[in-house]
């Protein structure tokens, strides 16, 4: 077969019809198996359907992926960028907007949020990075961007711009060492339960420049998932809700529960090696669950873990797929599973409350004129200080002990350890504010006349004052 009448600029001449016939029977049977290739993406396309079922539709679609590429070719020629930097811009603004339209919108989390975790959580060249429910490798790739953005600023780039939520990214692809490039397209792995969103996830990392994505289809809450200690850096933001059934779960998995928000944490803490931070996204119901499992699942963070921060975020921040109250830990892991506990691992907790992540908290998520909180949690975790930051008036920044924490059966809730602060107001007697709204329906008028009113708002208002009055 001639390979060259597979490529896009042979193919989109095409009469629709024909055009169907060839991508359907030679064009994507070539790109499903790379005319033979091993790799993890050809693995991972096998089960691939081609689905686009009219003639029309696929030339329409050819001819906007097109305009598209134009305007990607002028845009990389005039303002500089790196042609497979907007590639890759333009494919996750397509997975937002698959998003958008609830189609496996509960796997993406806002990249904004993924930025502050990356900041929270430093990964560097050379950690071994690691999400087990990795959906569209959005985590994956975040890592790999605050990396490159890391290199970038320690050779002596200076021209390093902030995006529109306060962050600093340079361009992903380049100025990358071959050596570097080599090391970071090993240390990513991420795996997801949803054959789609492994193929979606490989085609982001490969559109970023990670030539071989190390992305699989596993269950890793199973008896077939076992990788304990092997990550430097885990971040996440595993499903929400959901179980499993009881006779699936691996059996490295102490808590009694089929909660997956449980089994994930306790997963992930296990995943990662002696000295590893992790950065997981979680329901706050994970912070104050008062069942038996709820309980064990924060023991680990406080006591083999030293759980260094919980932000919570408003219920807005997964609008408009998902309206739950969330929050991110911050955790290094500092005991096994089978150490002994010599002392607890955990000795504060420092707590903030997100306000505002920059955008409305409405289904529509409107970029607002600030940053919001973004930029002051990093700032305030990055200066953090348990022997200065103990006034818990303040929802930014407090921190609480470990033992008033375990008082209070290892509740994480900052609600349960803040001091709420009221403000004394001192109202009008109620007959001023009635003789105001009664002047404000007739005016000025003499007492002696008003008495004379015998029905109507008027004469209940006068009738309410006596009461008052009394």
């Amino acid at each position: 077969m001639d390979k060259s009448t597979l490529r896009w600029s042979d193919f989109k001449h095409m009469a629709a019809e024909a055009m169907l016939i060839h991508v359907q029977s030679k064009v994507f049977p070539y790109l499903k198996d790379m005319n033979g290739a091993e790799s993890g993406f050809t693995h991972h396309m096998k089960n691939a359907v081609f689905i686009i079922p009219k003639p029309s539709l696929l030339v329409e679609a050819v001819k906007t992926i097109d305009e598209i590429f134009h305007i990607m070719e002028t845009d990389s020629s005039e303002k500089g960028q790196a042609f497979q930097d907007i590639q890759g811009d333009v494919y996750e603004y397509l997975l937002s907007e698959i998003a958008s339209a609830g189609k496996n919108g509960q796997f993406r989390t806002p990249r904004h949020i993924i930025k502050l975790i990356a900041e929270l959580v430093k990964p560097q060249l050379g950690h071994r990075i690691g999400d087990s429910a990795c959906g569209t490798a959005g985590f994956l790739l975040g890592a790999y961007q605050y990396i490159v953005t890391d290199l970038a600023r320690k050779s002596g780039n200076q021209d390093i711009k902030q995006d529109e939520d306060g962050f600093y990214r340079t361009s992903v692809s380049a100025g990358l060492t071959q050596n570097a490039k080599d090391i970071l397209n090993k240390s990513l792995q991420g795996y997801d339960i949803d054959s789609t969103m492994v193929r979606l996830g490989m085609m982001n990392l490969m559109m970023h420049g990670i030539d071989e994505p190390l992305l699989d289809y596993k269950d890793t809450l199973s008896k077939s998932f076992n990788e304990p200690n092997q990550y430097n850096i885990i971040m996440a933001n595993p499903p929400f809700t959901g179980s499993i059934d009881k006779g699936d779960i691996n059996e490295d998995l102490s808590l009694s529960t089929t909660k997956t928000e449980l089994l994930f944490v306790e997963s992930m803490v296990r995943m990662l090696k002696k000295g590893g931070t992790a950065g997981i996204i979680v329901p706050q119901g994970v912070l104050f669950g008062s069942g038996n499992a709820f309980v064990a699942a924060r023991k680990i963070l406080l006591d083999r873990c030293d759980l260094k921060a919980v932000v919570t975020m408003p219920s807005g921040v997964f609008k408009p797929y998902a309206g739950v109250s969330t929050a991110i830990i911050v955790l290094t892991k500092v005991y096994d599973k089978e150490d002994k506990i010599s002392e607890p691992a955990t000795e504060n907790v420092w707590f903030y409350e997100m306000e505002s992540d920059g955008y409305s908290l409405d289904d529509k998520r409107n970029k607002i004129d600030t940053h919001g909180d973004l930029q002051d949690i990093v700032e305030s975790f990055n200066n953090r200080d348990p022997q200065k930051e103990t006034d818990r008036k303040n929802p930014k920044g407090f921190f609480v002990p470990y033992q008033e924490i375990v008082d209070e059966k290892y509740d994480l809730s900052p609600n349960r350890y803040k001091e709420m602060v009221f403000e004394e107001i001192e109202y009008e007697k109620p007959s001023v504010i009635l003789d105001r709204l009664i002047a404000n329906e007739v005016g000025e008028m003499d007492e002696k006349d008003l008495t004379q009113i015998k029905s109507g708002i008027i004469r209940e208002l006068l009738e309410l004052r006596g009461m008052v009055g009394l």
